[in-house]
């Protein structure tokens, strides 16, 4: 199987659904674009990875990592290979084994920013999925938040109708969107010193007393 390199460009909201996030992939070596929909607990996996923010105990995908390294073992890479009726399947491949995981493309990906892995996909999906940077609005770098689990596969199926290219253009957070998705992480990970502050900064920016 063939095989383009990508990295992340950004996550962030899709402005078709209130609740849904985008995570665009750019290819390393080029100028396509992948956008894919994902749910909530991945999507704020990834995010706190490449916003450095580390929770007081971890949370899945760090767990899974500490279990990979504790048991001797490296991922090699992640791969998006395959897509089929609209839903993206990925596989982890680890270093010195023959060892491949199946897993959704959003749980490889938190996995891959994790153990500093590289992301590939399939050239087949690249070149019939992927759009020019010229014909979507880019993410901001960086962007990011919660959002809520909602159907991943319906969400991915309106990507790659006509309309994918108008659904798929996002708008950066805006503070008080990056206020919120803070103080619900820190209310997930017990840290409620940081959530009071940030609910205060929330009353004061809204101006509530």
């Amino acid at each position: 199987m063939n095989k383009i390199q990508v990295d992340i460009l950004g996550l962030s909201i899709n402005p078709n659904s209130q609740r849904a996030y985008a995570l665009l992939l750019k290819e390393v070596d080029g100028t396509r674009r992948l956008p894919i929909v994902i749910g909530e607990p991945e999507a704020q996996a990834i995010a706190n990875e490449l916003e450095g923010v580390r929770p007081q105990r971890p949370m899945t995908h760090d767990l899974l990592k500490n279990v990979i390294e504790v048991l001797g073992g490296s991922v090699r890479e992640i791969v998006i290979n395959a897509i089929k009726e609209g839903t993206f399947y990925a596989t982890i491949v680890f270093d010195y084994s023959e060892l491949e995981v199946d897993a959704r493309p959003s749980d490889a990906i938190a996995i891959a920013v994790r153990c500093g892995a590289p992301m590939y996909v399939a050239d087949t999906i690249m070149d019939e999925i992927a759009m020019q940077a010229d014909d979507i609005t880019e993410i901001d770098e960086g962007a990011s938040g919660p959002v809520d689990d909602d159907d991943e596969d319906e969400e991915l199926k309106r990507l790659q109708q006509s309309s994918a290219v108008q659904e798929s253009r996002s708008e950066p957070l805006t503070h008080r969107q990056r206020l919120e998705a803070e103080l619900d992480q820190a209310i997930k990970v017990e840290d409620y010193e940081t959530a009071v502050r940030l609910r205060d900064d929330l009353r004061r920016l809204t101006g509530e007393s």
